[in-house]
């Protein structure tokens, strides 16, 4: 099965993309430490800071 998105489903998840990213480095490069040792993983620490700014934004 092949996944196909319209123009604007593909924008939005670019412009998700390019704001994990933005997120990500804007933290200090001990805090990503910090996130990578818990989370095991970039994707995973950022789905973590996701999931806690859609719960209680900042």
């Amino acid at each position: 099965m092949t996944d196909t998105y319209s123009e604007t489903q593909a924008s939005v998840l670019i412009g998700t993309a390019e704001k994990m990213i933005d997120l990500w480095e804007r933290l200090s490069p001990e805090k990503q430490a910090t996130l990578l040792k818990r989370f095991g993983t970039q994707e995973n620490a950022l789905a973590a800071l996701i999931a806690t700014q859609l719960v209680a934004p900042l």
